[in-house]
């Protein structure tokens, strides 16, 4: 077994041992790939400010997120065909969070169902779900995750039409794979990955298969995907799913200050300043450089969280540093999840919370509650360089 140290060791082994596909689908961003390069890259332009001779006993992680204690303010962020990463992947990942203390999200589009998470975890988990434009289907969804236990509801607001990912198209992603040429090769190194998979029965998208009339396999389902998203969403769309959910919201895809603006003002419980990771309009800033603005904005009147980019306990203290009140994970979890299953997540959740920790306190600083914008050192023009 690999001494594991930090998130790219877990990288290194998912590459190995998941299908290309897959890790393409997960390792990239729309067109360029220049926000998704740059979520990363701008944390690294982001200093902290060593601190001595403070007393380092007794600090904390914990923190709350919407209300929920937390063992560190960090998330499970939804993330589709996370059951293809690993078999029953998000049960997985959701029976990993729980135990760390943390929050997982499951997504729409997960290979697991709703009611399979739930039969099989025991902490209640949040649901992330797309602006459709099928009231009927976003009705009945919202109600299974009512039914499920669900303890909030992540509306996703940045997908009206989807950005263009050009590694999928050539890697012609689908779950289950098609059996190209290609694909068998690829899959013929991956006999690992492989026999798992044949151990389970969940190979499609279990939210969607079977609970909508005539998709019942992935040809029929991409189709009705393409006709599904919203692409007359407005605010009062926004509102209306809300409204459907009627408890604790979160907003994910925010980019600018007059939508944060908005979203506090129609009452979400927290917002996400986030652009998909990289996924949607290439050439938007990253979620680190957009976060001040926002969090300054209304930081005052609803929750500020941030994602994109975050592969360590160090990203976090910076977001923290610099006005979110927790972040969320996607590819940092996935990749412990495609190399090592459950103990995988657990492993990456334990490598940002050790960073975390041992950062804060090098900082001088005992509690997230006290890190601010005097734990950080910028460059002229990070924050202000753009017009």
């Amino acid at each position: 077994m690999p001494v594991i140290t930090c998130i790219d060791d877990l990288k290194r082994i998912y590459r190995r041992r998941v299908p290309k596909m897959f890790y393409d689908y997960a390792e990239s961003g729309s067109w360029t790939e220049q926000t998704f390069r740059e979520n990363v890259t701008d944390f690294a332009e982001i200093r902290l400010r060593q601190r001595i001779a403070v007393d380092m006993t007794g600090r904390t992680t914990g923190a709350e997120m919407i209300g929920q204690k937390v063992a560190m303010p960090v998330a499970l962020a939804p993330v589709g065909l996370t059951g293809m990463q690993n078999a029953d992947g998000e049960i997985k990942a959701a029976r990993a969070a729980a135990k760390f203390g943390v929050p997982f999200t499951l997504s729409t589009m997960s290979i697991c169902s709703i009611e399979d998470v739930a039969d099989n975890t025991d902490a209640p988990f949040w649901f992330q779900i797309y602006t459709l434009n099928d009231d009927d289907f976003n009705q009945r969804i919202i109600n299974r995750a009512k039914a499920a236990g669900c303890s909030a509801l992540v509306i996703t607001v940045d997908l009206q039409l989807l950005g263009q990912r050009h590694k999928d198209l050539k890697n012609g992603l689908s779950a289950p794979p098609r059996f190209t040429i290609p694909t068998m090769l690829n899959l013929a190194t991956k006999w690992a990955w492989g026999l798992e998979m044949l151990g389970t029965k969940r190979r499609f998208f279990g939210n969607i298969v079977g609970h909508v009339e005539g998709v019942d396999d992935p040809a029929s389902l991409s189709s009705w995907t393409a006709q599904k998203f919203d692409q007359a969403l407005d605010w009062d769309k926004i509102r209306k799913l809300m409204d459907m959910w009627g408890g604790k919201v979160i907003l994910k895809g925010i980019l600018d200050v007059e939508d944060a603006e908005k979203a506090a003002a129609i009452g979400a419980d927290a917002i996400v300043v986030s652009n998909h990771g990289g996924r949607q309009l290439d050439g938007a800033l990253s979620s680190i450089r957009m976060l001040p603005s926002i969090a300054a904005a209304v930081g005052g009147k609803t929750e500020v969280w941030m994602d994109g980019g975050v592969r360590s306990g160090q990203d976090v203290l910076k977001a923290v540093a610099l006005g979110a009140r927790g972040v969320m994970i996607g590819r940092a979890f996935v990749y412990g999840l495609g190399a090592m299953g459950e103990a995988g997540v657990t492993k990456a959740l334990e490598v940002i919370h050790k960073e975390l920790d041992a950062s804060m306190a090098l900082c001088g600083e005992t509690k997230l509650s006290n890190v601010g914008r005097h734990n950080v050192l910028l460059r002229d023009g990070f924050l202000d360089s753009y017009r």
